[in-house]
């Protein structure tokens, strides 16, 4: 791809200090960045409160400022080192928010300064609840019941409608700060106020809890020219509900069915085109999205072709505990180790054990 001669002098926003949602990974992305800029002939100033980092190593840029990340002092540092490009996707919440505030104050038009990576449009339709949740229905991608409020008391009068348990979910945040799973009032209460403090825009998601579905995500990289592929597929091993820092996620993902991959797939590719992304996202970092399953499964015998039993996921009604066994004997009744709301049987004399683990089919056995 070649170089464009435009960008000569770039500045690279760090991540700070390695917390929950702004883990190890954006000091690694953000030190092959500067390698990456750096042998490509470009000269790269460096931006960071973390001494302990890899990317504040001296060798790493040509201009390292290891100082408190707050606006007045990224607005300094621009006068002082004048590049004339922005990266504003490796630096984790921090440095996208920095690029946001910087570009609707007109700071960077003021400069002359372009801003790579992630468009504000982009930022905005990928964090701003309300902005994402409209961007996913103009496209056909189901979101699941939710409302923006940005009161504590527009909150319940909302889970009234959809009941408890709920999911907060506060706007402008990564990895899940200021948000939770409330079973109560008492909880809502206590979890929706502080994402409402911690919120940039006070603006929090109120969301139907759907804790223990399986979820997926997708590596996504896209240019400027709409070019975009899927690098992988990941899958969290502890479901909906397990924050992804206290879980594993293994690569690719292992239990979906190749319709469901392919489904999942699309979405991602859909999403991630309407967002405008330029560059690589993955689950929720940059200004990605997580694609999850969001069909509840249930379990119908039918008579497939050549004779062979097969489940399909119909009905779409939740089966409660998380792991259950359904076993059909043929010409007996229906077994169910575990109950579910809606389960239904139409073999011919053949046998079939059907596995769900997290509310997905994992495998069946059939005679």
């Amino acid at each position: 791809m070649p170089l464009r001669q435009d960008i000569k002098k770039v500045l690279v926003i760090g991540s700070g200090p390695i917390i929950i949602g702004q883990a190890a990974e954006f000091d690694y992305a953000g030190t092959q960045a500067c390698r990456a800029l750096k042998e490509e002939g470009l000269e790269v100033v460096l931006v960071n409160s973390n001494p302990a980092t890899i990317m504040t190593d001296k060798a790493m840029a040509d201009h390292v400022y290891i100082e408190p990340l707050n606006l007045d002092v990224v607005k300094r540092i621009i006068e002082i080192e004048k590049p004339d490009s922005v990266l504003s996707n490796l630096g984790g919440q921090t440095g996208l928010t920095f690029s946001m505030q910087l570009a609707k104050e007109g700071f960077l038009d003021s400069h002359n300064i372009k801003l790579l990576g992630a468009k504000p449009s982009t930022i905005d339709k990928a964090e701003d609840r309300q902005m994402f949740k409209d961007t996913m229905e103009k496209i056909g991608e189901p979101c699941i019941p939710s409302k923006v409020v940005n009161t504590v008391e527009d909150g319940l009068a909302f889970i009234e409608q959809i009941k408890y348990p709920v999911i907060i979910r506060p706007a402008f945040t990564m990895g899940g700060t200021g948000g939770g799973i409330a079973h109560d009032e008492e909880e809502f209460r206590e979890i929706a106020g502080n994402g409402l403090r911690l919120s940039p825009i006070t603006q929090i998601l109120v969301e139907k809890c759907i804790s223990g579905w399986k979820e997926i995500e997708f590596e996504v990289i896209r240019d400027s020219k709409g070019n975009i592929i899927t690098v992988c597929s990941m899958e969290n091993v502890d479901p909906v509900g397990v924050h992804t820092g206290d879980s594993i996620v293994v690569a690719p993902a292992v239990t979906l069915a190749p319709q469901e991959f392919s489904m999942l797939r699309k979405a991602a590719l859909n999403i991630v085109e309407e967002l405008g992304v330029e560059g690589k996202t993955v689950g929720v970092a940059s200004v990605g999205c997580s694609v999850m399953c969001y069909d509840y499964f249930s379990c119908d015998m039918v008579q497939a072709p050549h004779g062979r039993a097969q489940a399909v996921a119909t009905g779409l009604k939740r089966a409660r505990p998380d792991n259950v066994i359904f076993t059909y004997q043929g010409d007996g009744d229906l077994a169910a180790i575990g109950t579910a709301e809606t389960v239904h049987a139409a073999t011919r004399g053949e046998n079939i054990t059907v596995i769900f683990i997290n509310n997905a089919i994992y495998g069946m056995t059939g005679g």
